[in-house]
C-alpha cells in the first residue's frame, strides 16, 4: 500500500469511517468543476475570438489528455500516493481557475492562454480521476467496495447532468462567472482531500519504467472478463456517441434548452443504473444484457427518426425517443461500468490497479474522439434516419453475434466470475 501507517507529520489522522464520505464529496465537486469547465473553456475562446475555430481547438485541449495521459498517469498513481495526487491535482486545477480569472480581470486572455489553460485542465482531471478511482476501496470495508463503486458512479453521473447546463447558464451571466463558480469548487476539493494525507511509506523499487508503462496492457491480457468488458464498452460508447452527433445534426430549428435536456437525461439513467448497482450485485450475463440493451436503446432512436422523417417537421415528438434512448444507455451503462470497477478491484493488485484502469479509460474514453467525424460522414451520407438506421443495425448485429456465435461471445462477452468480498482483506492505499 502506500503511506498506510500514520497521519501526516503534526496533523490527527482522519477517522477511517470518515475517509470515503470526504473523498466522495471531493470526487462530486470536482466532477461538477470538470464538466462545466468543459462547456466555458471553448464559450469564453469563441467570445474572445469570434472564431469557431478557436473555440474548437480549445476544446480538443480538454479532451486530449483522454489519450495521451491516462496510461502514463496510471504508471504515475501506482508509484506515487493517490491521495497526494488527488490533492496536487485540484490545487492545479484552482490554480490554473485563477490564472484565467486574473486575465479576465485585467484584460483579455490570449488564445494560447486558454489553450494551455484548458491542456492542464485536462490534464489534471486525468490524474485526479485516475488517483481517486485506485484510492476508493481502500476506503471502505471490503463487504462495501460494490457499494461505494456505484455511489461513486452514481455522483459522477448526477454531477455530468448539473455540471453541463449550469457551464453554459454561467456564462451567459457573464463570461468570469464560472471560472469564479470552478475556483470555489477546486478550493473546497483540495481541502477536502487535504485531510486525506498520510505520510508515504517507501515503494519499491521497480527495475524497468518502460516495462511498467506497458503492464497495464499485460495485465488485461490476461483477464478475460475486463478484456471483453473494455472491448464491448468502446465500441457501445463509439456508437452511442455517433448517435449523439447524428441527433445533433438534425436539431435545427429546435431551441438549446431542448437540446440540452435531451442530451442531459443520459446522467438521470446513469444515476438510476448505479443506484441498482448499489442495492443488486452484478450478474454473470451482465456483458450480454449491456448489449442487448444497447440494441434497445439505439431502436428506440432509430423508431424517432424513421417517425420524423415519415411525418416531417410538423411532427415534433422525435427528440422523446432520443432522450429514452440516452436514457437507456445511460442506465445500462452505468451498471456495466460498475461491474469493471468490481472486477478492477477483485482482480488486480492494488499496485497495479491505475495502470490497467488507465488502458481502461484510454480505450473507453479514446472512442469518444472518433465518435464526431464517424456521425458527421453518417449524416453527410446517408442522412438523419439512415445514419440512425445504419447504427441501430451495427448494434443489433454486435447483440445477436455475442448471443449466438460462441466465438463472439468468449471474446466479446464473457461471463462474469462471482465475486465475494467477505475473504478478501481491506486494501490500504
Amino acid at each position: 500500500g502506500l503511506g498506510n501507517t500514520g497521519g501526516a507529520r503534526g496533523r490527527p489522522r482522519l477517522p477511517k469511517r470518515l475517509e470515503f464520505p470526504v473523498a466522495w464529496t471531493s470526487s462530486a465537486l470536482s466532477t461538477v468543476g470538470t464538466r462545466t469547465l468543459h462547456v466555458a473553456y471553448p464559450l469564453l475562446a469563441l467570445a474572445q475570438t469570434g472564431s469557431p475555430t478557436a473555440a474548437g481547438w480549445t476544446g480538443f485541449a480538454l479532451t486530449i489528455p483522454i489519450l495521451v495521459f491516462y496510461v502514463p498517469g496510471g504508471l504515475v498513481v501506482d508509484r506515487l500516493s493517490p491521495r497526494t495526487i488527488m490533492f496536487v491535482a485540484e490545487l492545479g486545477r484552482f490554480l490554473t481557475v485563477l490564472s484565467v480569472l486574473g486575465a479576465l480581470a485585467f484584460g483579455t486572455p490570449q488564445l494560447v492562454h486558454l489553450i494551455v489553460a484548458a491542456l492542464l485542465e485536462g490534464m489534471l482531471w486525468v490524474m485526479y480521476n485516475l488517483a481517486e478511482t485506485s484510492l476508493l476501496p481502500s476506503l471502505v470495508e471490503p463487504v462495501k467496495v460494490r457499494s461505494a463503486l456505484a455511489k461513486s458512479e452514481g455522483a459522477g453521473h448526477l454531477a455530468s447532468l448539473a455540471g453541463r447546463p449550469l457551464g453554459g447558464y454561467l456564462f451567459g451571466l457573464g463570461a468570469m462567472v464560472p471560472f469564479m463558480l470552478n475556483a470555489v469548487l477546486f478550493f473546497l476539493s483540495s481541502l477536502l482531500t487535504l485531510p486525506l494525507l498520510r505520510r508515504a511509506e517507501p515503494r519499491p523499487v521497480r527495475s524497468s519504467l518502460l516495462r511498467d508503462l506497458s503492464e497495464g496492457f499485460r495485465i488485461l491480457r490476461r483477464q478475460v472478463f475486463l478484456r471483453g468488458a473494455i472491448t464491448l464498452v468502446t465500441l457501445t460508447n463509439l456508437l452511442v456517441n455517433t448517435l449523439v452527433m447524428i441527433f445533433i445534426a438534425g436539431s435545427g430549428g429546435m431551441s438549446p434548452l431542448t437540446i440540452g435536456l435531451v442530451l442531459a437525461v443520459g446522467g438521470v439513467g446513469g444515476a438510476l443504473g448505479a443506484l441498482r448497482a448499489h442495492h443488486k450485485p452484478p450478474t454473470g450475463s451482465t456483458l450480454l444484457v449491456h448489449a442487448w440493451i444497447w440494441a434497445g436503446a439505439l431502436f428506440l432512436a432509430m423508431v424517432g427518426a424513421v417517425l420524423q422523417a415519415m411525418l416531417g417537421t410538423t411532427w415534433q415528438l422525435w427528440p422523446v425517443f432520443f432522450a429514452l434512448a440516452f436514457v437507456t444507455t445511460g442506465y445500462g451503462g452505468a451498471m456495466s461500468n460498475v461491474a469493471i470497477r468490481v472486477m478492477e478491484v477483485e482482480r488486480i493488485e492494488p499496485h497495479e490497479l491505475a495502470r490497467v484502469i488507465g488502458v481502461s479509460r484510454l480505450s473507453s474514453y479514446g472512442a469518444l474522439c472518433f465518435a464526431a467525424p464517424l456521425g458527421g460522414l453518417l449524416v453527410t451520407w446517408c442522412g438523419i434516419e439512415g445514419g440512425s438506421i445504419v447504427l441501430f443495425g451495427l448494434t443489433l448485429l454486435l447483440a445477436v453475434t455475442a448471443t449466438y456465435a460462441p466465438p463472439v461471445r468468449r471474446w466479446l462477452t464473457p461471463p462474469m466470475p462471482h465475486v465475494s468480498y467477505e475473504h478478501r482483506p481491506a486494501q490500504t492505499v
